[in-house]
């Protein structure tokens, strides 16, 4: 049985926040003194990010995007706290357009209509309503309303593997099924002003997006136009601490953000130890001029520092970090959704080899490390 990815898609909101912009807007805020000012430099300056988009909307007057003024900021100079309702209803409002215009953008590169679509499996964490996104997906995109739904939630920044491997687990149990996998987090609804180190580094890195894949088995609806990623073995492991150093909680005024400068540190230290027996088991007879015999990475960016991390700890050319690099630069730390921009550049990258090795890792509360590997295969002509 062979299940494959057969295209993503990808969706932001209109308004672009330049990082510099940015910073400047938050060192402003009162209350700022200054260690905090220069811990907010030094947090947005060192992110490797050079832009983010809201569906709060940008901070120039002439933008004419910021669509949440009122609600988040006086004058768009000083930011407001709203409670978590508030915040929650702007969730309501703009994470389903946003995540069906990821969906369709999928669908079309897969060549798959939405009738043809069997199951839809969701996931997020920055918001909350039902009936939810993943019923709103059937009712607007035209999906049949028996079309089975799952959501995944409140998992954090590692949710988009659980997501493909639920939908690999049913693609493989039902042949012929096609699963919608939709992930939207809309992170920016729980910015705050604060002088607290975390939270300064949470409103550095993280931005609004939503990703999508089309995951299907054998006998596939289409025939193989585009390239696909075949997908392989999934796994997940705790590192041995971290359960306090990254966290999600539901606070009055937001969901407030734990991310202390120790999540690298335990990266650095574990990931080798995690991350070595899959990739050993999966590369054994391969034969590679890549470490590990993987051709190309996909790992989620929490942080630039998390990136370093990987790549010193598993003993990668600096060649292997390019892409999420490269996504982090242009989007920040989307959550959930943001592999999946990964893997769509990924799929995208002709210069990869039909039968190209692809090594998957996300990071999530806890500190969980999500796993996945991925085959890409080159478009058959029809």
């Amino acid at each position: 049985m062979v299940t494959q990815i057969l295209g993503i898609g990808t969706a932001v909101p209109r308004a672009r926040l330049a990082q510099s912009r940015a910073r400047d807007f938050f060192a402003a805020q009162p209350g700022v003194d200054r260690l905090a000012a220069r811990l907010i430099a030094a947090a947005f300056d060192q992110s490797a990010i050079e832009s983010r988009y809201s569906v709060i909307g940008g901070l120039d007057d002439d933008d004419g995007s910021f669509s949440h003024a009122e609600l988040f900021t006086e004058d768009r100079e000083v930011l407001r706290a709203p409670s978590t309702g508030e915040r929650n209803l702007v969730y309501r409002r703009e994470a389903p357009p946003l995540s069906e215009r990821a969906a369709r953008d999928a669908l079309g590169r897969a060549g798959v209509a939405a009738a043809d679509v069997t199951h839809v499996v969701t996931a997020s964490c920055t918001g909350f309503f039902a009936p939810g996104p993943d019923y709103l997906l059937v009712r607007d995109l035209g999906i049949p309303t028996s079309a089975e739904r799952t959501h995944i939630g409140f998992m954090g920044c590692a949710a988009a593997f659980p997501a493909l491997r639920a939908a690999t687990r049913i693609a493989d149990a039902q042949p012929g099924s096609v699963i919608l996998v939709v992930c939207t987090e809309l992170c920016s609804l729980h910015i705050r002003s604060s002088r607290d180190p975390e939270q300064i580094v949470a409103s550095a890195v993280f931005g609004d997006g939503s990703g999508a894949a089309v995951v299907a088995s054998d006998p596939f609806p289409h025939h193989r136009a585009t390239p696909t990623l075949e997908v392989g073995a999934f796994s997940t492991a705790i590192t041995s601490e971290g359960e306090a150093d990254m966290d999600w909680t539901i606070g009055d005024h937001g969901f407030e953000m734990r991310l202390t400068a120790n999540v690298p540190r335990i990266i650095g230290r574990e990931i080798a130890g995690v991350v070595g027996p899959m990739l050993a088991d999966d590369a054994a007879g391969v034969e590679s001029a890549e470490p590990h015999g993987v051709d190309a990475w996909a790992v989620h960016p929490g942080g630039r520092s998390v990136l370093d991390r990987v790549e010193s700890g598993l003993e990668l050319p600096e060649s292997a970090m390019q892409i999420s690099r490269g996504v982090l630069r242009d989007y920040g730390n989307m959550s959930s959704a943001t592999i999946l921009f990964i893997l769509q550049r990924i799929l995208a990258d002709d210069a990869l080899h039909d039968g190209a090795s692809i090594a998957g890792l996300c990071f999530g509360p806890g500190l969980t490390v999500e796993t996945a590997r991925f085959t890409r295969r080159a478009a058959r002509s029809t």
